[in-house]
């Protein structure tokens, strides 16, 4: 992936995750599904890009179906350039911006509400054809959603949800290298690493598994412990499809289109804003579309776009933003801290 990088450009990870309710539907179908979420996700995100901040998009994905459990928890990662040719005007570099009502020096690719929307609208349009041309296997207790009505009444709850989109600004002072070198552990390797094994007496296996997070970057580990059967089971859960590509590439990044876009990426491509000024993040809020870190619990909440009445916190998810993993003692040992380097787009 390296080759696709250009100086200049930043790149942003964005997770497209399917809901937990149709993971036991993933695992009777996962071509079918996993293809689904592969075109899903890349189509909202064109989709998006295109609409909100005019240029031609780019992405490179990896499929990822487990949890620190060993679970069936389906979802891709992508790497995506945040700027790009525009479409209006081809000969000219468009950056990603935010829209006038946020703040001019923030991190941005686009609106992770409308992305998630615009996902979750693709998907269940997708699963609704395999439906309808009999592509899904439903066999014993999904046998009756082999019926139109029962499968519609099966989605109508996964259309009132929020799906998770999740938008991942590059972590201040590193190169774009870094994060494709970050996200390159979910290339290779299984569900679990030799690392997070504590025993195994033959009849019984115990590893880790992470439980949460704290300040600093450091996290909270849990020992699980498996019968030897159901550890294989949950290992055999992430046996991909005979053949089957968990990374691909689009857009721009697609094998038709990659010569011509990164030397168009070359020739136009530049850090400067509107004002000649290269945008400096900023280290709060790293990840836009989720309050995720302890010093947000008490913020107060959204307004409705409907009604405008303040939304009530039901939950809270808190996911490590790279900021942090960079910046902690836990970090990669090949990455070396820039504190004292002053930013550059890229650099």
């Amino acid at each position: 992936m390296r080759p696709l990088l250009v100086p200049g450009v930043d790149c942003y990870q964005v997770v497209f995750t399917i809901p937990d309710d149709l993971s036991s539907l993933a695992l009777g179908n996962r071509r079918e599904m996993f293809r689904l979420l592969f075109r899903s996700a890349w189509e909202s995100l064109r989709t998006i890009i295109e609409e909100e901040q005019q240029f031609e998009a780019a992405a490179a994905m990896v499929l990822h179906t487990w949890n620190q459990h060993l679970e069936s928890h389906v979802h891709v990662h992508a790497v995506v350039p945040g700027g790009g040719p525009s479409l209006k005007h081809p000969d000219q570099w468009k950056r990603a911006v935010p829209p006038p009502h946020e703040r001019p020096d923030r991190w941005w690719l686009v609106d992770a509400n409308e992305l998630r929307r615009e996902f979750r609208t693709r998907f269940l349009a997708g699963l609704r054809r395999l439906h309808a041309a009999g592509n899904l296997k439903l066999e014993g207790t999904w046998s009756r959603l082999r019926d139109a009505d029962h499968f519609e009444t099966f989605l109508a709850p996964l259309e009132a949800k929020s799906w998770v989109t999740y938008i991942e600004p590059p972590p201040k002072g590193s190169r774009p290298e870094d994060v494709i070198r970050y996200l390159a552990r979910y290339l290779t390797g299984g569900p679990i690493s030799d690392r997070r094994l504590v025993s195994d007496d033959g009849t019984e296996a115990t590893f880790t598994a992470r439980t949460g997070t704290t300040r600093g970057g450091s996290e909270e580990t849990e020992q699980v412990t498996l019968s030897g059967a159901e550890f294989v089971r949950r290992w055999c859960l992430h046996v991909l499809p005979s053949g089957f590509t968990k990374s691909r590439r689009f857009g721009g990044w697609s094998s038709p289109h990659r010569k011509r876009f990164l030397a168009a990426c070359e020739r136009f491509a530049g850090p400067q804003d509107s004002s000649g000024q290269t945008p400096v993040p900023v280290a709060a809020d790293t990840a836009h579309d989720v309050e995720h870190t302890p010093e947000t619990l008490d913020r107060p909440g959204r307004p409705c776009p409907m009604c405008g009445e303040e939304l009530e916190r039901l939950d809270l998810v808190y996911r490590t933003s790279w900021r942090d993993i960079f910046s902690s003692d836990d970090r990669p040992a090949w990455y070396q801290p820039r504190s004292h380097r002053t930013w550059e787009s890229g650099g």
